[in-house]
């Protein structure tokens, strides 16, 4: 492939996998029958924050060969990593572990003691502090196990040993994403001092382990500059599980730096998954990449010409076009997502109904939805406002990007910032609804949402 061909992933198609999604159902159901203390937590996470234990869970573990046999007929592979470990590559599936001793489960939180203290459990936890692999059992009964577990980056079902001077250096390098600079005079000195910043992390703890700490910072960052994302993640803390069920961050960039904006997320083990682009009148792209050990995703978004249909956008460093989209010109507003504006909206994955209505209930509202099928649901909260700097106003308004009228809304009212997004995902469908994002990003674009207009 040469740098300005279409690349082989480009146009990767999902499929929902019913077959698929009933037999970890099955799974699933079976284990929650027989363990009380795990099937009543299930309940607090739906009923209580529209969370389901579906959407957070890490693995199943199977002890009866007809069972395991189900889930090979069903699209699961050996994982050549892990022996007797299974994988869906095709969908959004938990991992499966034949051979067990016992049946089981082990379902995702971001933090294990922060999950033990909410439950209230007093359990011994297998891992050390800030380890990238750490479980704890639960609850048990009836001859299953049920396993909370906290993955920084490992694909692993057993914890490794870890030198204390590494643990030091994860605490050490996500302080470092935490408080890194984020407001340059050069953009090119930014990427600069960010790339050095990522590659060290990645030196010292490779780059899926460095990568969950990049995104815990992100998250963070835009935790401060999103009210929604505030409201709902106080929910989720509440029962132990943070943002366990996330699905995507939105990163927004302009043309010229969008290369650099890529480079640093595949410094970080991010791999280019497929090419978004809305036709030739939309002027949007998107390349989604995905994380193969966290299982993580960014949507990455640019402004697009025509004629740019078929050439790889995200590995070129493109020139400016004499017009903005809704990408360029947010960035022009706030920021490249990848300093100081930050990400433009995390999604997770929810029962969306249950999801809208406790977060309404706390007074955050919801535009219309622009995915609503039976396997995808996508929703945004209304958009955050945000104060933008005079000077970037008037910069726009000079090289004639913005007319006087709406330089001047800016300049009073700012403009749109950030989201929270509502997704339900079913059937295991890992792909997205291009028609429904163009039609929601045309909706979002800060011109469209002029309080004077």
């Amino acid at each position: 492939m040469t740098a300005t061909a279409r690349p082989a992933h480009a146009d990767r198609t999902w499929t929902v996998q019913p077959e698929a999604a009933a037999v970890v159902r099955r799974a699933l159901d079976d284990r929650l029958a027989r363990v009380p203390g795990c099937a009543a937590f299930a309940t607090r996470l739906l009923e209580d924050i529209g969370v389901r234990l579906l959407d957070i869970l890490d693995f199943i573990a199977v002890a009866d060969r007809a069972e395991a046999d189900a889930f090979h007929a069903s699209g699961w592979e050996a994982d050549p990593a892990h022996a007797g470990v299974l994988r869906n590559p095709t969908g959004l599936f938990p991992a499966v572990l034949t051979g067990a001793s016992r049946p089981g489960l082990g379902f995702k939180v971001e933090y294990l003691h922060e999950f033990l203290a909410a439950q209230c459990l007093d359990v011994p936890v297998d891992g050390a502090l800030h380890a990238p692999f750490r479980r704890a059992l639960a609850w048990a009964a009836n001859g299953v196990e049920c396993w909370a577990v906290e993955r920084r980056g490992s694909t692993a079902f057993a914890p490794e040993a870890v030198s204390t001077a590494t643990l030091r250096e994860s605490r050490l390098a996500l302080q470092a994403f935490r408080a890194r600079r984020r407001a340059f005079d050069d953009v090119g000195r930014g990427y600069d001092h960010t790339d050095a910043l990522v590659r060290a992390a990645v030196g010292g703890l490779g780059a899926s382990w460095a990568c969950w700490l990049w995104l815990r910072a992100e998250r963070e960052y835009w935790e401060t500059r999103c009210r929604p994302g505030r409201v709902q993640k106080a929910r989720q803390d509440a029962h132990g599980i943070g943002w366990a069920n996330q699905d995507h961050h939105t990163y927004d960039s302009s043309r010229e730096w969008f290369h650099r904006c890529v480079g640093v997320l595949e410094t970080l083990g991010f791999e280019c998954r497929e090419l978004f682009y809305a036709g030739h009148a939309a002027g949007w792209g998107s390349q989604i990449l995905e994380q193969p050990a966290l299982g993580s995703v960014i949507f990455a978004d640019i402004d697009l010409a025509p004629q740019e249909l078929d050439i790889d956008f995200a590995h070129l460093r493109l020139a400016p076009l004499p017009f903005l989209r809704r990408a360029g010109l947010w960035c022009a507003l706030h920021g490249e997502s990848m300093f100081e504006a930050g990400i433009n909206h995390l999604e997770c994955m929810y029962d969306h109904v249950r999801m809208q209505a406790g977060l309404e209930q706390a007074g955050v509202a919801f535009m219309p939805p622009f995915s609503d099928f039976p396997h995808l649901y996508q929703a945004l909260t209304e958009g955050e406002w945000w104060a933008v700097d005079p000077a970037r106003v008037d910069a726009l308004e000079r090289a004639g990007l913005v007319t006087a009228e709406q330089a001047e809304d800016f300049r009073l009212n700012g403009a749109i910032g950030s989201h929270l997004e509502n997704l339900e995902r079913n059937a295991g469908f890992k792909g997205f609804n291009q028609p429904g994002i163009d039609g929601v990003l045309r909706i979002i674009d800060p011109r469209k949402n002029l309080v004077g207009a």
